[in-house]
């Protein structure tokens, strides 16, 4: 059906060409031009090449737009020339002239932009109207009321889009008129003097509001509505809209000028919007509403209640057969749901619209399995079709959309994990736990989270901080345990000490057990319950066949990053093959676990020492071997606990490779807060005196202070100035390992050495843990699989890979680090801070701790690049947040990495973005072959 764009014989006085018409089963323009005609004057042109019936039009091009405002707001040189002469073309088609005041041409003038942009835009219907041309449209129609009507209702549109009246100016004034009629009276039952009446008075409120008389003259009409479409490109819900779906802001609008169709004409007449399928559900059957004796605006607005879709087959049997046709036919050709609006005059149908429809998440899923199976598309194409974020939304609880209309928004911050969460107020962790025991569902809400507030932010439903971003310890753990989390809420005032919190740009406040509802996927707070909707993946075959389809297409492996068992479970059944990144810190700070490592810790380091001072033969004192043995006490009951976690996360991951990296954070993360702790101190030394403990402990925490502990001894440096760490680390990984395999599993090790910057730090490293390993293996008598492999996350480290690359069988990207290194940024600071102030003024096109930063993937190219030059074999991933966002997967396959790692809860959207971006490479290498 699609076929070149045709040149037209009309001469045109622009230096470009602006302008593309159709009329009488022929068009200027086709489906595919989109980028110039927009979606409306797009489909208008398709659909009248299909022999559709379409009313003559013409589309003023999105470049023209472009270029007016380039021009200061001015149309283009020649282009009202070649408006004129394509309004003098519509006139032949129809046989009506625009302003003729016998046989009058009207025109409707829309917005259509290349993207679907639902009632962002504006439209103006009736345009051509005045004293002069309504007596003529009255004469021809005999219907002296359906003249005034469409009289009163172009007065109102233009007052209100063109010359910029506000609506309740107007509608205030209607419903007068209609209350006089009775409380229930509708627009259907205002009779003519009414009209009359109404249409005289908006004429004064225009001339009232604006200082100038409503315009008469059809052209000065048709220029002041083209100019009015135009701007609404830049109107604050347009500009609002493409921002929430990143559409970009120089694509302009194209205008449309299409010959007026009335449905106000009578019972025979009507007016409707309908979907070749449910948006809402998927179901393969027509949807939408009509309503008779109506103008287009009338449905949109609510004025009256339409009908269902499938009550026009009792109405207008005939109509209803020849809609539902067109509808299978265009969804045969679009090979995709459609959107469709359209007129019925006296008895005729008018396709108005064709374009691809919005849809739910439920809906878009089961639409694109449907038509699988329906041979209509590809399963490729399917693939394709699912936004990542709709994956998303079917996995997260979500709260109903009609509770959302009514409900008391608190604050906005950062929507850091996905989901919705209801629950009362409380604002320590401990107290959430109490709560949870007793029955209770809570929302944790803290200034900001730390390791010590796990334990309440795995009890409460979600988590609120009024600090921290994307990548902050509250977004981080939430995503990992999968709850709804929002962060940077800088708005939010939080009051420990009265256990209250509020808002002072909303002046609303919420105390300790007041419900409250958390979107995490939209960064909302709400007062009070809000009712949820929940979804679960076993439910959900639709979501699984896209899942499958997407796994046979994808290059990628999808990995998860899971420290637990029940969390490499959980990842295995939402379809992840391995583990990228295991955390073995985490298991640290389980219930008992805490106080045995601060045990170690208040030791560490002089244990160290006299253990070098026994490797040279020197004498020990009595208390030194005592802090040795009190040390190595500890290390052993921390070695046994480890090697039960790993036993349990390689069952739960049999036959599937775990990547478990080694102690990473600096020891003080493990301690008390050093100012908390000197409080402690001094307040205790003042009342009757400190413990030794307490001393004890303050002076270790101040040994172990620095200025910026994220660049100081932490990672692999920890392991090197400590080596027992990481001694004991390797010890219960292989021996968990021996364990499994003689239980008959098959046991995977992957062990990462974390934040190299130098080739020798991870060849010490290595030799010490080879020798580990080989001692543990040679002991059992059991030989298994392990390697030795680091993170990349250090900027030297991945301008050194191919010096690194000969001591390491794999290289992981830690791109949290790497980026707040390549940036110099401080996450959690500038997340806090001055970060969301960049994205928001475009000094940063995006979040760089959110979606990959093109100069921190080119250094993971480079790293890539050295790394495999030097060992082909060399295995690469990626296990920093960024291997759940769809933007950074891609630009993943394209530096060609093995594997993207997420949270548990991101494995089906890896899944899909990765299948996403090999189609995208395969795409881009076909193009650059032709």
């Amino acid at each position: 059906m699609t076929v070149a764009p045709t040149t037209s014989d009309r001469a045109h006085k622009a230096a470009k060409r602006y302008i593309y018409a159709w009329g009488d089963g022929a068009a200027e323009g086709n489906g595919e031009m989109k980028d110039f005609l927009g979606g409306k004057g797009a489909g208008l042109a398709e659909m009248t090449r299909a022999g559709l019936p379409t009313p003559p039009g013409f589309t003023i091009t999105t470049e023209a737009c472009n270029d007016y405002f380039a021009a200061g707001e001015t149309l283009p040189d020649g282009l009202w020339d070649d408006v004129l002469e394509a309004m003098r073309e519509v006139e032949a088609r129809t046989g009506k002239g625009f302003g003729d005041p016998t046989n009058p041409l009207l025109v409707s003038v829309r917005s259509g932009a290349k993207f679907s942009m639902p009632g962002m835009m504006d439209t103006v219907l009736n345009l051509g109207l005045n004293e002069a041309t309504l007596k003529g449209l009255i004469d021809l129609t005999g219907n002296e009321r359906f003249g005034w009507d469409a009289y009163r209702r172009f007065i109102q549109m233009f007052g209100r889009i063109v010359l910029g009246v506000k609506a309740e100016r107007f509608d205030e004034l209607l419903e007068e008129r209609k209350h006089a009629h009775g409380p229930d009276a509708r627009d259907t039952d205002l009779t003519v003097d009414d009209l009359k009446a109404l249409a005289g008075e908006f004429k004064t409120v225009v001339k009232e509001d604006t200082g100038r008389d409503f315009p008469t003259d059809p052209y000065e009409q048709l220029d002041l509505a083209i100019k009015a479409v135009f701007a609404s490109w830049f109107g604050k819900r347009a500009r609002d809209y493409r921002n929430s779906q990143k559409i970009a802001h120089d694509l302009g609008t194209a205008v449309n000028v299409v010959t007026m169709v009335f449905g106000n004409m009578g019972d025979d007449s009507g007016t409707g919007v309908a979907f070749t399928r449910d948006p809402n559900s998927g179901a393969n059957e027509l949807f939408g509403e009509y309503l008779t004796n109506a103008q287009g605006e009338d449905v949109v607005a609510g004025i009256r209640t339409p009908a269902k879709i499938s009550h026009l087959a009792d109405d207008m049997p005939d109509v209803y057969d020849e809609f539902q046709r067109i509808g299978e036919q265009l969804e045969r050709h679009y090979r995709d749901v459609q959107d469709l609006e359209f007129t019925i005059e006296r008895g005729r149908l008018y396709m108005l619209q064709t374009r691809s429809a919005k849809r739910t998440a439920a809906a878009a899923v089961k639409i694109a399995v449907d038509m699988v199976r329906e041979g209509l598309i590809s399963e490729a194409e399917a693939v394709a079709r699912i936004e990542p974020t709709q994956v998303d939304q079917l996995l997260r609880a979500t709260f109903d959309p009609k509770a959302l209309k009514d409900a008391t928004r608190i604050v906005k911050g950062l929507n850091a994990s996905p989901g919705a969460a209801v629950g009362r107020a409380v604002f320590d962790a401990d107290t959430a736990v109490e709560w949870v025991d007793r029955g209770e569902r809570v929302i944790l809400v803290r200034i900001e989270t730390s390791p010590d507030d796990f334990h309440g932010m795995a009890a409460a439903e979600g988590i609120i901080t009024a600090r921290g971003g994307a990548t902050s310890h509250a977004a981080v753990v939430a995503r990992q345990i999968g709850k709804p989390c929002v962060a940077g809420s800088a708005d939010l005032a939080i009051d420990y000490a009265r256990d209250a919190a509020s808002c002072a740009r909303t002046g609303i406040s919420f105390r300790e057990g007041d419900w409250i509802s958390l979107d995490g996927t939209t960064g909302d707070l709400y007062l009070g319950q809000l009712p949820t909707v929940q979804a679960r993946f076993e439910d959900q075959p639709e979501l699984q066949q896209i899942l499958d389809w997407a796994d046979d297409i994808r290059r990628m492996g999808g990995w998860t990053n899971a420290d637990k068992p029940e969390e490499a479970a959980q990842a295995r059944g939402y379809g992840a093959e391995g583990i990228g990144l295991c955390r073995t810190e985490h298991m640290f700070r389980e219930g008992e676990r805490l106080e045995i490592v601060r045990g170690a810790i208040l030791v560490a380091a002089a244990a160290t020492r006299v253990k070098a001072k026994a490797a040279a033969g020197e004498t020990l004192e009595a208390e030194e071997r005592e802090a040795v043995a009190t040390f190595d006490a500890a290390m052993a009951v921390l070695e046994k606990l480890q090697q039960g976690d790993f036993e349990g996360i390689f069952r739960a991951m049999d036959g599937l490779p775990v990547v478990i990296r080694l102690i990473d954070p600096p020891l003080h993360e493990f301690l008390p807060n050093l100012e908390e702790q000197l409080v402690k101190v001094t307040r205790a030394e003042a009342s009757g005196g400190a413990s030794a403990e307490d001393q004890e402990l303050l002076r270790t925490i101040k040994s172990m202070h620095e200025q910026n502990p994220m660049l100081g001894l932490r990672g692999v440096r920890l392991g090197l100035m400590i080596p027992d760490f990481v001694k004991v680390q390797t010890r219960a990984i292989l021996n968990a390992q021996i364990a499994v395999k003689q239980a008959g599993g098959n046991p995977i090790a992957k062990i990462m050495i974390p934040l190299v910057g130098h080739v020798n730090e991870l060849a010490r490293t290595r030799e010490l843990l080879e020798a580990e390993a080989q001692a543990v293996e040679e002991a059992a008598g059991v030989e298994v699989d392990y390697k030795f492999g680091t993170m990349i996350e250090v900027p030297r480290g991945a301008l050194t890979a191919d010096e690194i690359a000969k001591e390491a069988s794999f290289f992981s990207f830690g791109t949290n680090d790497l980026t707040q290194m390549t940036f110099g940024y401080s996450r959690d600071d500038a997340e806090g801070g001055f970060l969301l102030k960049y994205v928001e003024d475009k000094i940063l096109p995006v979040n760089p701790f959110q979606t990959l930063d093109d100069a921190v993937a080119d250094l993971m190219r480079i790293a890539v690049e050295k790394g495999r030059g030097a060992r082909p074999d060399l295995e690469v991933g990626i296990c920093g947040e960024h291997g759940g966002d769809p933007e950074s997967i891609a630009k993943c396959e394209r530096i060609g990495l093995d594997y993207v790692s997420c949270s548990p809860f991101r494995v089906p959207v890896a899944r899909l973005a990765a299948a996403q971006a090999t189609l995208a490479a395969r795409a881009s290498l076909a193009e650059r072959d032709k």
